[in-house]
């Protein structure tokens, strides 16, 4: 909660009250914002915007700028104690839900063709927008989308359980590199206490899929509601009868899809991938050669001339 300091400003923790902090212990490691940004690693304007508060970091670069200034926790810390996102505007049709997220206890997703909102990356979200939208408007639906996410990955957040389709993991929203820190994201995030993360495969038969996108979502109240997705629109059904066939379906998909220990490692292999995918054509070459030339080397020395061992005299 920020308070107000005696000239009305503001005094509380905040995205410049971060900035400044990580600039101090960055000037103090004798770093400067480039050479910060190899060793983190990301680019230069990221840091600076950070430092200005004009960007908001992930959780993990807090905590990797924490290791490697020698700050003893702080940053991550005051990461967790910032509100990053007081002041959001999110697209009318989708306030209601944003408001929902804001106060549910549990929620409990199946989601295809794209990453959830509620565990996408930044530059995950940046990419899906670009088509829709450009500039400060851009920005403003990520920093909205970002804000949704804080409550569910602090300490003590809300429940939340998502079954991933696999075209989530296969279809390229912005580019490899994109991708890989998306698939990074999913395995830090899918190890919190609150959250987990399950992948149905394509090539399962057997499984049965609901036909779009949905969240089954429980308020503190008690209220259980059924939400889903057209073009611009969300869809909210209240209805006993309706929630219950919702829930027993996704309890038969959560128990015929991977497990979050599968799924992790599904997820790790489409990381790795998308790692290949950002490789040189000279790195790519001389890894297929040498995996090419590890069975060969294997059947030529099967293959080889063999010579008479001596064997010792008794």
């Amino acid at each position: 909660m920020s308070r107000r300091n005696a000239t009305g400003g503001t005094a509380a923790t905040n995205a410049a009250v971060f900035g400044e902090v990580l600039k101090h212990f960055r000037e103090a490691a004798g770093l400067t914002q480039e050479e910060l940004a190899r060793k983190i690693p990301c680019d230069r304007s990221q840091v600076a915007r950070v430092e200005r508060g004009t960007r908001v970091p992930h959780e993990t670069s807090a905590e990797k700028c924490d290791e490697l200034l020698g700050t003893g926790g702080v940053l991550k810390r005051l990461w967790g104690r910032i509100d990053w996102y007081p002041e959001v505007a999110h697209p009318d049709w989708f306030q209601r839900r944003a408001d929902m997220d804001a106060v549910a206890v549990a929620v409990r997703a199946y989601q295809t063709q794209v990453i959830p909102g509620l565990l996408q990356t930044e530059n995950y979200a940046r990419a899906l927008f670009s088509d829709i939208a450009s500039g400060e408007d851009a920005e403003e639906r990520v920093r909205a989308r970002m804000s949704r996410q804080q409550r569910f990955r602090a300490a003590d957040g809300p429940l939340y359980i998502v079954v991933l389709d696999e075209s989530c993991l296969c279809n390229v929203v912005g580019d490899a590199a994109v991708m890989r820190e998306q698939c990074a994201h999913l395995l830090t995030v899918g190890r919190r206490p609150n959250i987990r993360i399950q992948v149905a495969p394509a090539a399962r038969a057997g499984i049965v899929r609901p036909k779009t996108s949905m969240s089954l979502i429980t308020l503190p109240d008690g209220g259980e509601w059924v939400y889903s997705e057209s073009l611009n629109s969300g869809h909210f059904n209240d209805d006993p009868a309706v929630y219950a066939r919702h829930s027993r379906a996704y309890d038969v998909l959560r128990a015929d899809v991977l497990s979050a220990r599968e799924s992790a490692a599904v997820i790790s292999k489409a990381m790795e991938r998308y790692g290949q995918h950002g490789q040189t054509p000279a790195e790519r070459g001389d890894l297929d050669q040498e995996q090419l030339q590890r069975p060969r080397r294997r059947r030529l020395h099967r293959g080889g001339p063999r010579f008479p061992r001596r064997r010792p005299r008794s």
